[in-house]
Formats: structure tokens, sequence, C-alpha cells
């Protein structure tokens, strides 16, 4: 069986210029610009030195003082890749020329309120914007996709995302003081892929909790996406299972009528270190046991799946494709989702009746 799990690239590479040059910069955007063949002309940010640094390591040919003085050096066919913290987002758009190319890293806000702002200033400036949702484009969840396409695993009707994991969160300083950490930083990540799957769904149940042993807002959850009586979609996540390896788990697992995939996210297993990724699958056949199949995949989530956003921008860009996946309209919806999280988090479930 052929499975299809690479993504397509543009005709036409066009150049790459980056706002920001943090560590996903250098471990993710650079390295998979670079496998794919994507020039990156210039980069800019508000420590030059950072910047100046990852132009040697990436020859990169040009650093700018500024954002101002990289949009007017960017040719008309530029990219931007925009990849600073989220209230920074709004005035750096501003600052692009109407109808850009820009790439924008997740997640699309530190609020609703600001997933607003952002939606509203690329409709006004008719930015061509996508956000960098990548999850979408990891090797094992396009495989996943192309299986389900096909029809081989009949209809989905059960789609899981469990991880039971140590997450050493002083590796990400700039978020873990975030008042919204796990789903709005990390969750956010199986929120989006579960609607590029089943679409939006009707209602949210969600709770997220801190550890009374840490002081980050929030590092477990548990969400539930309603679509229908039929239909469980379901994020459990624990990032304080600091009690060896034998026990951890990292997996998204889809079921349906006539089969199932489950593949392992083995980035999230004893980071940053990671382990392998693990592709398995199943279509039962009348009359046989059924059987798992394990594939072997090129690439994984870092720096792989980085390829598949900007590859989608640029082949929306040029008319290879009418479809923007990763879309600030589309994405605004993931967003959406995170909000009610929070508010069935806020609001809390139903008291039972204990006077009997």
């Amino acid at each position: 069986m052929e499975i299809v799990y690479k993504p397509e690239l543009p005709k036409e590479k066009r150049p790459i210029y980056i706002i920001g040059a943090g560590g996903i910069v250098r471990d993710a955007h650079l390295p998979a610009y670079r496998n794919a063949g994507f020039v990156v002309e210039g980069i800019t940010n508000r420590t030059k030195q950072r910047a100046t640094d990852l132009a040697a390591s990436f020859n990169i040919p040009n650093v700018y003082d500024n954002v101002q003085d990289l949009v007017a050096a960017a040719p008309e066919n530029a990219v931007f890749d925009l990849t600073l913290m989220p209230n920074q987002f709004v005035a750096t758009l501003e600052l692009l020329p109407d109808e850009a190319a820009v790439l924008i890293q997740k997640p699309m806000g530190d609020s609703y309120d600001q997933t607003l702002e952002i939606l509203e200033v690329c409709r006004r400036k008719k930015l061509k914007a996508a956000i960098n949702c990548q999850m979408r484009f990891v090797p094992y969840i396009m495989a996943a996709k192309n299986i389900i396409d096909q029809g081989l695993i009949g209809e989905l009707y059960d789609f899981e995302v469990r991880l039971t994991t140590y997450t050493p969160w002083e590796y990400f300083p700039n978020v873990v003081n975030h008042p919204r950490l796990e789903i709005q930083q990390h969750s956010i990540h199986y929120i989006d892929l579960i609607r590029s799957f089943l679409g939006n769904p009707k209602k949210v149940y969600a709770r997220t909790l801190r550890n009374p042993g840490k002081p980050m807002s929030s590092t477990r959850t548990t969400a539930i996406m309603d679509y229908n009586d039929a239909t469980r979609a379901i994020i459990n996540t624990n990032h304080d299972h600091n009690f060896g390896e034998k026990n951890q788990e990292s997996f998204v697992k889809w079921e349906g009528t006539k089969g199932a995939i489950k593949a392992r996210i083995g980035l999230l297993l004893d980071y940053p270190n990671g382990k392998p990724d693990l592709f398995q699958y199943c279509i039962v056949k009348e009359g046989e046991e059924p059987k798992w199949v394990e594939v072997e995949l090129e690439g994984s989530w870092f720096p792989d799946a980085f390829v598949g956003t900007m590859a989608s921008l640029m082949r929306y860009v040029e008319g290879s494709t009418d479809e923007l996946p990763t879309s600030v309209e589309d994405v605004a919806h993931s967003m959406a989702v995170v909000e009610a999280a929070y508010a069935s988090n806020n609001d809390g479930g139903i008291t039972p009746n204990y006077d009997i």
C-alpha cells in the first residue's frame, strides 16, 4: 500500500525574510528550510547578535537592524516568517506591505482578543497569512490522513491524543510563566490537529490543572471536543510524569469502522532528547485476525513538519493550490476552541445532588 506523507513543494521557492531569531528558528525553521532547498535571504532580531550568529551558521546573507529595514529591502515576492511572541504580532504585521505573504508563529495570540486583532489586520491589509500550526504536517500525521482519506479505516469515530511525560519547562523561558500555559501554548497543537480531521466541534468540555509543587499556571489538561453522539475526540496531557520512562506515553490514535492507526510522538519522550517515532495501522479484514503493520517514515515533527507550513503558503501564493490549510481564517477557529476550553474550565461541571 502506498502512503503519501510528504508535503508538495512549491514551483517557485520564494525568498524568505525572518523576523525573530529565537530557539525555534535555530532548531526548526532554518534546518527545515535548508532541507527543503528554500532560500533565506534576510533576518532581523531585537538583539542583533542573535540574528548575526544564526546568519553565520546558516549562510543567511543579510542581517538587518530592525523590521523596517528588513521590509524595505525585501523584494515583492518575499515571504515573511514572523517568529516573535504573540503580543508583538499586530504591531509587526502593520509594518509589512499590503498583500504580503507571511507565516506567523503559533499560537495566534495570547488571548482570543489578540486573535481577533491579528485577524483584523490581516484582513485589512489583505495579507496572505498563515499560522505555523506545523503539527498538521508531521510525517505520521500526513500518513494517517492519507490512509483515512483513502477510506481504508472506514468512518473515523474515535480520535485520541495522550501525553504522559515529563516536560522540563525551563527550556521555554518565554512561556513558562504564561497564565494560560498548557492549553494556549501546548494543547493548541492537538486542538488544531483534531479540527483538521473532524472540523469544528459543537461543544468543548475542558479542565486544565496546575501541579501543587510547581509555580506554572497549568501542566495537565483533559479536553473533550464534542461532535456528535458517535464521535469521541479527547485530549489528555500530563507533563508531570517524572517517574522514569517505563510508563511514559506520547501518542495520537485514530479508530474507524474498518481499522485503526496509532502514531508515537517520539519528540516528547525524554524531552529534549526524544525517542524514535512509531507509525502503525491495522485494517480489519473479514475472517482474519487483526494485524498491526508498522511503517517506517522519513522525518519527524522537528524540523520536518516546518517544511509543510511554509511550502503550503508558497504554493498558495504562486497559485498552484487554492487551499491554505493553516490560514488565519481557519486557525482563528482553533483559537475559538481554546477560548471555549478555558471558559469550560472556569465555569466548572455540574454538582451532583448529594442531599439524599
